[in-house]
């Protein structure tokens, strides 16, 4: 099977998020019949809601750096699925992308002739799975996990890492993780192992809470991203740089929430005994796009995939630092199961015009109904992200048009505005 015929498959499985049955029975029976591809590697499995990705790109670069064949993968992709999946730095090539799905594939063909599973894998289980069997046979000595949804029941919850980290838990897919934090919490911390090492990121005193509780009952030594200390740090639109260790650090990745990220990817990396060198020369180097990704200048265009509240308030505190007094355009597109109106009551302020569109996917919610749920003085309905452009095409050289709202939206303006083969997210 060719790398397209691969990828509409996994497409016709559908959205892992709406069609996902939540559990570990079935991801567990496939990597058995895989060989446990799981168990060929050293692996840091990361939770959290927001910063999961940011911190994932970091402790893998750093681990490179200190000479590790590293594996990465993390979710959703922005243009294409083998984003999803790198080895030593590079995303996987399409064909071993489809060689592994064709793999993966056959072998749930086979459980469900056997009546060893009820259905076939998810999209999410598939590509889980075609990441650790591209890990193996890779020859990845430490790869770095992103949690898809939760993390309790969530299918990379079958590894037994070397290390757990949770980054902030915030809210965000309440439909199935409970509508508290606390039960958000609990449901994140269900990646802690029996006497695992894990690092936590700053959390709310709610989620604190969940997270002591559960560390004792296992056992878990944990430490701390507010135990690195940091100093003379500064911050400018592209990213900061500080003291840590006698090194001078610099994250090249945009905002005031990235230093925490930076923290927590040196808390997990010094407990991995990456020497410091290689921690600063990692984070240097770390790439993340669509996140606060600038992709044009004259006027700025910058992506942002600020999906959820706590997002949203990570990209109102970038504009307030760093766009104020300068005009912004926000052109905002979002899911129809996100918090929209309290992420359009953080965002939509802050920018001069605002243009709502929807991304292209069944679940986004329509223009229209954004436009019912909020308020502002100059604000214009776009069919989708052309027409979107198109309207601020009015912006002069030193506003700026910031994108955002839904990773599914930013995925095409990243396809759209680098050239990059669009795929869409998933």
């Amino acid at each position: 099977m060719n790398y397209p015929d691969s990828v509409r498959f996994l497409y016709a499985l559908g959205n892992e998020v709406k069609t996902a049955k939540l559990g570990l029975e079935r991801i567990g029976t496939l990597l058995e019949a895989l060989g446990n591809p799981q168990q060929s590697c050293r692996i840091v499995h990361v939770a959290g809601t927001n910063g999961k990705g940011s911190t994932c790109a970091m402790i893998e670069a750093g681990l490179r750096a200190a000479g590790y064949r590293t594996g990465l993968f993390t979710s959703p992709h922005l243009v294409e699925p083998t984003e999803r999946v790198s080895v030593a730095g590079c995303p996987v090539s399409a064909d071993a992308f489809a060689k592994a799905f064709e793999h993966v594939h056959a072998c749930a063909e086979t459980l469900l002739r056997q009546e060893r599973i009820d259905l076939h894998p998810t999209y999410f289980e598939s590509v889980t799975a075609m990441a650790l069997v591209l890990f193996r046979e890779q020859g990845v000595e430490l790869a770095v996990l992103e949690v898809g949804l939760g993390g309790r029941l969530d299918a990379t919850n079958v590894v037994m890492p070397e290390l757990c980290v949770i980054t902030p838990v915030d809210f965000d897919h309440e439909a199935f993780l409970g509508k508290s934090l606390e039960s958000i919490a609990a449901e994140k911390a269900g990646i802690l192992k029996r006497g695992v090492p894990a690092v936590f990121a700053r959390q709310r005193p709610e989620v604190e809470g969940v997270l002591e509780a559960r560390t004792a009952e296992l056992g878990v030594r944990v430490a701390r991203s507010s135990e690195i200390g940091i100093g003379g740090l500064t911050l400018d639109a592209r990213g900061s740089d500080f003291e840590w260790a006698s090194q001078r650090v610099n994250c090249p990745l945009p905002g005031e929430h990235q230093v925490e990220n930076a923290r927590t990817a040196i808390a997990a990396l010094t407990s991995l005994e990456v020497p410091p060198e290689a921690v600063q020369q990692g984070i240097a180097r770390t790439k993340w796009p669509g996140r606060l990704e600038r992709v044009a200048a004259n006027p700025d265009i910058i992506l942002d995939g600020a999906h959820n509240p706590a997002g949203a308030r990570a990209l109102a505190a970038y504009l307030d630092r760093f766009y104020d007094p300068r005009r912004v355009w926000l052109i905002y597109g979002a899911m129809h199961d996100k918090a929209v109106e309290e992420m359009a009551a953080i965002l939509f302020p802050r920018a001069r015009h605002v243009i709502v569109t929807a991304p292209a996917q069944a679940r986004a919610i329509r223009p229209e109904t954004i436009l019912e749920l909020a308020d502002h003085d100059s604000i214009k309905v776009a069919a989708d992200l052309r027409v979107a452009l198109a309207l601020a095409a009015g912006a002069a050289r030193d506003d700026a048009i910031f994108i955002t709202g839904s990773l599914f939206l930013v995925g095409e303006a990243r396809a759209l505005l680098t050239g990059a083969a669009a795929g869409g997210a998933v």
